[in-house]
């Protein structure tokens, strides 16, 4: 069904879906946005100059007018917008996974890995780790193990990613901190700033609502993290918890 879709020519094709996706980009890029934009995030993909809420609405709207998509044509469209190196096409097969992310299967992190690998921005990454693998290992927690693996991978990316998949379920007071923990202790003496960035956030939104857990976890290992990590892990704690661990550095 999804190759014969795939082939067929019109509108509710996986073709006509990725044009219909890419015309409503090109629309609304301007080229002042696009320099800024290839600059600002160091990319060497093409850039459209489409705005993240633009690309967010052309997405939806482009959904709205088709049937739901299946789990088949979702890959195909998600491949075909991918496999042109221009961000925004990028960016729109990720919020393409995030809206439709209760679609996704496990063997599909095979997929999600290698667009993490290609993707090599924070401005991909993130949504990609967090919204769409995290969304899949709290449903499949067998992916876990993936994860684990991730955590100690040569790409800083995908240590990020392992980081980062944990986070929906810490950030609802719930989930695996235990895992989290062995993961950022592991991490923590690292010199990629995206790797310290990425565990002050988790540790920041985990805090939100177990900051004694956060608090205790921290103050012993404040000396070690760096600075970005513990600035972002602190601003939930209460002021006498942050002037110790601050303290403590």
């Amino acid at each position: 069904m999804a190759e014969h879709t795939d082939r067929a020519e019109g509108p509710h094709s996986i073709r006509g879906f990725v044009a219909a996706i890419d015309a409503e980009l090109r629309a609304t890029g301007t080229p002042e946005r696009a320099d800024h934009e290839k600059a600002y995030l160091k990319s060497e993909l093409r850039h459209y100059g489409t705005s993240v809420p633009h690309i967010r609405s052309a997405v939806k709207a482009v959904s709205r007018q088709r049937p739901p998509l299946t789990h088949d044509q979702l890959i195909a469209v998600v491949n075909k917008l991918w496999s042109v190196p221009v961000h925004e096409r990028r960016m729109a097969a990720v919020e393409l996974l995030d809206l439709n992310s209760r679609l996704l299967q496990p063997p599909d992190i095979v997929l999600l890995e290698r667009l993490l690998r290609e993707a090599r921005t924070w401005a991909l990454v993130d949504t990609l780790a967090a919204s769409v693998v995290g969304t899949l290992v709290q449903s499949n927690p067998e992916l876990a193990s993936v994860l684990d693996r991730w955590s100690t991978d040569d790409d800083f990316w995908i240590r990020r990613s392992s980081l980062l998949a944990l986070l929906p379920a810490l950030r609802l007071g719930e989930g695996d901190f235990d895992r989290f923990s062995v993961y950022a202790d592991a991490m923590l003496e690292e010199k990629e700033f995206f790797v310290r960035k990425a565990i002050g956030w988790v540790l920041r939104e985990t805090a939100k609502k177990r900051p004694t857990l956060v608090y205790e976890w921290l103050l012993p290992r404040a000396a070690r993290a760096s600075g970005v990590t513990v600035r972002e892990a602190v601003k939930p704690l209460s002021a006498p918890q942050r002037a110790r661990v601050l303290a403590a550095r």
